[in-house]
């Protein structure tokens, strides 16, 4: 635009800078229009002269020079720019970006952050005539190192702060680092279970989610994440970590979790209000060490909001608010319905019993009518309805209490004829099979057997009391595991990735492994126990990898007799490690099998054989088969 222009007037700034919106201009004709903006704003603003620096998007800072090219990438893309000034301060109009991930490298600095842009000093407006601004617009300039201090990157999706350390945290885990993992498991794994509903509480009324949040931290990588150094007793305020836990809203501040002196926490007052128009939601859990260092945030799986148990009769229709057989449930009493005397049904030290702090969460089984008391037994699908036979199995323990017969509970009495399905947060008791009118039953922190009586008026009802009337519940459980394989790391390990499921793709010399699953990021790897395989990145929920070789783990064999099995891991760049709990298998393929003689003497008719020569194949022909 401003190459054939010896002067440039006042009068002719508008139509040039109008015309020809499409074109694109040169490096000098952008700062031409940019001091040609600058003078007509400081015009306009001459009653309050201010001076602005002047911030941009593109990382560095413009100086006069007078040679060299400007080492501009042809990723940025400028429009014109507009006719009036524009505030310093504020980003020029029209510009526009390739997103950060592909920005050239010497716009970026070693933490991917875009730096500061500021223009230099240029003539006040006043006493720069014509010909001086056609003099500028001839010089030429170029990059400078990145201004200190830069403004962070909008948040990218999937990224973590050890994502954007790059070099600085990028230790790449090695083959020994992963076979220790693999003999030692020292695994850090994070625990939160939930109730799968949670009732809204109105007005002022607080309804506490029932039963309350429960933290588990598990492993020996707790113990391990920091070294003792010094006293002992800041090494363990140093090791001891924090958490705070909330409902992902702002309108309720997170809460602190107390874990002083074990590995467990629970949250009583969480609850969710009225105003809160979420129809689900996850807990968010912060953890951090007393280092301050960052482990992460850590989401519990989806609750769902209900207004208030239904006492309507329940149908299949509403299936999310029925218990199918083999679904995680929680049982709790409460004496004359207060709040202060909830007791949990939990496992401790081999016993059940009711516990006012931690509760249990308990595989419910539908057994078949038949089914005899044994510690095998066969279970059937389907929703729990009243009257039907279950199983309740500690999920953590495995002890199992005997064969239970669940019955509808109203107004203290056991309903002996209802057959409807189960739902969240009804009132239920539970007879013992076979038994004379014998119901399991809390007693202060002992769970017992309880003799109902008989209802004069009514035979089909059993008189109950408070403490075994329980209400029951579903309940869920997001677990994570890392470890640290190339010790501690500076950033948060979240997000997690989940692997769901595996799908085998091709065959023999080229098979693709497709994962499935979620909170997956381009800088994972999947190892094959302690082999890195090729690793394609989709997208958050998909990844694929190419099967090594079994050659890799058989030391150069190809072929082999027995499958072969081996952990899937799931690496990052900076070497943490996250265990899938999956396993891919190696099933026998038929090798080359050895010649017979008859075909041996077949294959090579040309050179006879004297009759007194014995005939031998050294095994040296088929190495494989001298391993095996």
């Amino acid at each position: 635009m401003f190459q054939n222009s010896q002067a440039i007037s006042g009068e002719d700034t508008g139509d040039m800078l109008a015309s020809d919106m499409c074109a694109l201009p040169s490096f000098e004709d952008l700062a031409m229009s940019w001091r040609i903006g600058q003078s007509m704003y400081s015009d306009h603003q001459c009653e309050t002269p201010q001076s602005h620096s002047s911030p941009s998007p593109y990382g560095s800072q413009l100086v006069n020079t007078q040679d060299g090219q400007v080492p501009l990438s042809d990723d940025i893309i400028l429009q014109d720019l507009a006719i009036r000034g524009i505030p310093s301060q504020q980003p020029m109009p029209g510009m526009r970006m390739p997103p950060p991930d592909y920005l050239p490298p010497f716009l970026m600095d070693t933490l991917t952050q875009l730096q500061t842009y500021s223009m230099p000093d240029s003539t006040p407006p006043a006493a720069m005539s014509p010909a001086s601004m056609q003099s500028a617009s001839t010089q030429k300039f170029s990059l400078h190192a990145p201004m200190p201090m830069p403004p962070p990157l909008p948040a990218q999706p999937h990224s973590t702060s050890a994502q954007r350390s790059g070099s600085q945290n990028d230790r790449r885990l090695t083959k020994e680092a992963m076979r220790q993992y693999l003999r030692d498991r020292p695994q850090t794994t994070v625990v939160i279970m939930t109730a799968k509903v949670a009732q809204k509480s109105y007005g002022n009324e607080k309804r506490f989610f029932c039963p309350p949040p429960l933290l588990y931290l598990m492993g020996d990588g707790w113990k391990h994440r920091l070294q003792p150094v010094g006293l002992p007793g800041e090494a363990e305020n140093e090791a001891q970590p924090y958490a705070f836990i909330g409902i992902g809203s702002a309108e309720q501040e997170m809460q602190q979790m107390n874990l002083e002196g074990k590995n467990w926490a629970v949250a009583k007052t969480l609850f969710i209000s009225d105003t809160d128009k979420r129809k689900a939601f996850e807990l968010k859990v912060k953890l951090f060490y007393g280092t301050g260092d960052d482990v992460g945030m850590f989401c519990s799986k989806k609750i769902k909001v209900i207004s208030k148990p239904s006492k309507k009769k329940q149908s299949l229709k509403n299936a999310e608010l029925c218990i199918p057989s083999g679904s995680r449930v929680a049982l709790f009493n409460r004496l004359r319905s207060q709040t202060v005397s909830t007791r949990y049904l939990h496992v401790e030290s081999g016993n059940f019993h009711a516990s006012s702090q931690e509760w249990g969460a308990f595989t419910i089984h539908l057994l078949e009518e038949s089914q005899s008391e044994s510690e095998h037994f066969t279970v059937r699908d389907g929703y729990i309805h009243y009257g039907s036979c279950v199983k309740l199995v500690c999920c953590v323990t495995g002890m199992a209490l005997p064969r239970l017969v669940i019955r509808k509970v109203d107004k203290q009495m056991a309903h002996m004829t209802a057959d409807d399905p189960v739902s969240q947060l009804h009132k239920c008791c539970f007879h013992l099979k076979d038994s004379d009118r014998m119901y399991l039953c809390v007693s202060q922190e002992r769970i017992i057997q309880f003799q109902a009586a008989e209802c004069p008026k009514d035979p089909t009802k059993e008189i109950l009391n408070d403490g075994a009337a329980w209400t029951i519940i579903s309940t869920d459980q997001a677990e994570y595991s890392f470890c640290e394989g190339m010790g501690p790391v500076k950033g948060p390990v979240t997000p997690v990735p989940i692997v769901d499921s595996l799908q085998l793709n091709g065959g023999g010399d080229v098979a693709m492994l497709e994962l499935n699953g979620e909170n997956f990021t381009y800088n994972l790897k999947v190892w094959f126990g302690d082999v890195e395989a090729e690793t394609m990145f989709r997208c958050a929920e998909s990844m694929l990898c190419v099967v090594p070789d079994i050659s890799a783990f058989r030391g150069g064999w190809r072929w082999f007799r027995q499958p072969t099995q081996v952990p899937l891991s799931l690496v990052r760049h900076d070497g943490v490690i996250y265990a899938t709990g999956l396993t891919f298998t190696y099933t026998p393929e038929l090798g080359p099998q050895p010649p017979t003689m008859e075909e041996a003497i077949m294959s090579n008719p040309i050179r006879p054989i004297p009759e007194d020569t014995s005939i031998t194949f050294p095994t040296n022909h088929y190495p494989d088969l001298e391993q095996l």
